[in-house]
């Protein structure tokens, strides 16, 4: 319960346009300790978790070995683990690609499905909470990598899990 309402509350603050991204270049030691805030981390933790589930929890415990014996006792970037993962997905599934959607962007998509009989339409957009108009700007451009799982009435929630990755505005 605690762990969800730190994502809720660091999810409020990055439907603000006055966010940040959780990975951006820096020229000074400020702009460091600005990055390293709650957002970052929380954020952080659930792109890490929905990787996870999307990737499934033996492919992604796999691709952290990776990261952790190539890198061990040296310096890594974000890229290093995208890099990882992408190694024990065999080419598959382009990790880097999909993962750089969710740290350059600042904020998060809202996603909306409709159903019409047999046919599921999804579509992507920023979501925002509230418009600042001292912060905004345009984000008509965001575009993520979106993994969605679901699952069919000839199936449970154990077994026979589907997986889409919306990489465009949207999709069927």
């Amino acid at each position: 319960e605690d762990f969800l309402n730190l994502i809720f509350k660091a999810m409020m603050k990055d439907s603000l346009n006055s966010s940040h991204p959780v990975s951006s270049a820096v020229q000074s030691s400020e702009q460091i300790e600005e990055m390293f805030d709650a957002l970052s981390y929380i954020k952080g933790a659930s792109l890490l978790l929905m990787l996870k589930h999307y990737l499934t929890k033996d492919v992604f415990q796999a691709g952290i070995e990776v990261y952790l014996h190539n890198h061990n006792c040296r310096t890594a970037q974000s890229d290093d683990l995208w890099d990882s993962m992408n190694e024990i997905t065999s080419g598959t599934l382009d990790v880097k690609k999909m993962m750089k959607t969710w740290i350059v962007h600042k904020g998060f998509p809202l996603v909306t499905v409709v159903r019409k009989g047999k046919i599921i339409s999804v579509q992507q957009e920023k979501f925002l909470y509230r418009v600042e108009p001292e912060n905004w700007t345009s984000d008509a451009s965001y575009l993520w990598h979106i993994p969605l799982t679901y699952i069919t009435n000839r199936c449970n929630f154990t077994h026979c899990t589907n997986a889409y990755l919306l990489d465009q505005k949207s999709g069927t």
